[in-house]
């Protein structure tokens, strides 16, 4: 029998957050504190015309019970250390989200077929795949759009950019990260077994316009920046490995 073959190795660190509050700068740390500072949107917000205004708020355990625009997008924070998407190390924070909220200057929700807008605590189901916990920090990205930009690509792609722009700045942070000091660590292996049979799964992902985007092989894990959308790639199959599709190759532009 052959002898089994690693392709590649994939070490994700996890990184606990205790503690969000709003704070001097936007600073996180491996001991699981996070800061937020507004004033760095007034330098985010002039790189996109299709945005009329930025806002981040911090919503605490049990704090749901709030109005929501429309959720575009939840979104883990991570970044690569070491390597690209699916091999090397990534840290990632855990106890903390972000959620990407939108609605235009007329008041209209950034959708298609249907929105979530209302009260969060009716609209985000908690503790599924996917969506955070319970006892989780959300903190929310929310974005005005100019007029009809809600239906348009170029206004979603906008929010989404300014956005993960937002999340960079604690991507940096977290790269100079201990990783002795993770809470909790994960290793991955891509293996070819000769003689096995071989497995394909398969995902179909959305691709249809505005709204219903996917972008792959972006820079960052769950990032846009490099980002390839499925659309311009003509909707045509992509293959991503194992270590590829659990290191956040794939995000949802819906």
């Amino acid at each position: 029998m052959e002898k089994e073959i690693d392709l590649r190795r994939l070490v994700i660190k996890a990184f606990h957050i205790t503690e969000v509050e709003e704070g001097g700068e936007n600073k996180v740390t491996a001991s699981g504190k996070m800061t937020i500072e507004k004033k760095i949107l007034d330098e985010i917000l002039p790189k996109y015309p299709q945005l009329s205004k930025l806002d981040v708020q911090i919503i605490r355990p049990g704090e749901h019970d709030r109005y929501t625009n429309t959720m575009m997008d939840i979104i883990p924070i991570s970044t690569k250390v070491l390597g690209k998407i699916g091999d090397g190390i990534t840290h990632t924070l855990t106890g903390v989200y972000v959620i990407l909220t939108g609605v235009d200057e007329n008041g209209k929700q950034a959708h298609e077929f249907g929105s979530s807008e209302g009260n969060l605590k009716e609209k985000l189901y908690l503790n599924r795949a996917g969506t955070p916990g319970g006892d989780d920090y959300i903190v929310s990205f929310d974005v005005v759009l100019k007029p009809g930009m809600g239906q348009e690509r170029e206004g979603v792609l906008a929010a989404h950019h300014a956005c993960d722009e937002f999340i960079q700045i604690f991507r940096e942070q977290m790269k100079k990260f201990r990783g002795d000091l993770c809470t909790e660590r994960y290793e991955y292996h891509d293996v070819v077994r000769p003689g096995k049979k071989r497995v394909l799964i398969v995902k179909q992902v959305a691709g249809q316009g505005a709204m219903y985007d996917t972008s792959l092989f972006a820079k960052e894990p769950s990032g846009t920046e490099n980002g390839r959308s499925i659309i311009d790639m003509g909707n045509m199959p992509v293959i991503v490995t194992p270590n590829e599709y659990r290191d956040g190759i794939i995000r949802s532009m819906q």
